[in-house]
């Protein structure tokens, strides 16, 4: 039997990564707004064979100001903006607890990442992890995917002093993107770039 090809696969954030974040929660499907391009750039995703899945903080089921027929509410309306472009989400992966519960799965712990390398199958060091927010980052880096920082939500506004203070409290190796297209672009143009070198035929030695 033929050995299975690897899952490519994105772990995105949501608020402040794919849609405008809000400091008193998207509560509803009409409160949820996508940022510019970034339905697109997963819509590019999946047409060039990667998935993606969701891995978002969701406290405010667990401070009661939504439920989950409201959440999921919010998803399908998500899903269906994507369907429009020719993209999807495989699966969101959400923590619903208060930061007070001191759970596993809420982010920057990495609990929320190890479900989704038990459940999709995949090595998370051939994973990459995108996210505006250094609890996102933290929790990729801790569970050893290939972490990226996009500069939107709650990162737009730092400044070069203050990129450099949150890249140093998460620590190792983090690219750094304007938004999701363009990490998406870099990521796509780096696997062309990986394609091509490889049918180049071999240069001769002396």
């Amino acid at each position: 039997m033929p050995e299975r090809a690897p899952t490519r696969l994105v772990i995105v954030d949501r608020d402040g990564t794919l849609n405008e974040p809000r400091d008193d929660h998207v509560k509803t499907p009409e409160e949820w707004a996508p940022l510019p391009g970034a339905l697109e750039a997963i819509a590019r995703l999946n047409q060039a064979g990667w998935h993606v899945v969701v891995a978002t903080n969701q406290s405010g089921l667990g401070r009661g100001l939504l439920d989950m027929s409201s959440l999921n509410a919010v998803h399908q309306v998500m899903n269906a903006r994507l369907a429009q472009l020719g993209g999807r989400i495989d699966a969101v992966f959400f923590c619903p607890h208060a930061p007070e519960d001191q759970c596993r799965c809420r982010k920057p712990l990495p609990g929320l990442f190890e479900d989704i390398a038990e459940r999709m199958g995949v090595d998370l060091d051939e994973v990459y992890a995108v996210g505006d927010n250094i609890r996102h980052l933290q929790a990729a880096q801790t569970a050893g995917c290939r972490t990226h920082l996009v500069r939107t939500g709650r990162s737009a506004d730092l400044d070069e002093a203050g990129l450099a203070a949150l890249l140093a409290q998460v620590g190792g190796t983090i690219g750094v993107h304007d938004d999701l297209p363009d990490f998406v672009e870099q990521l796509l143009g780096a696997e062309r770039k990986r394609l091509q070198d490889a049918k180049r035929p071999p240069t001769a030695s002396a």
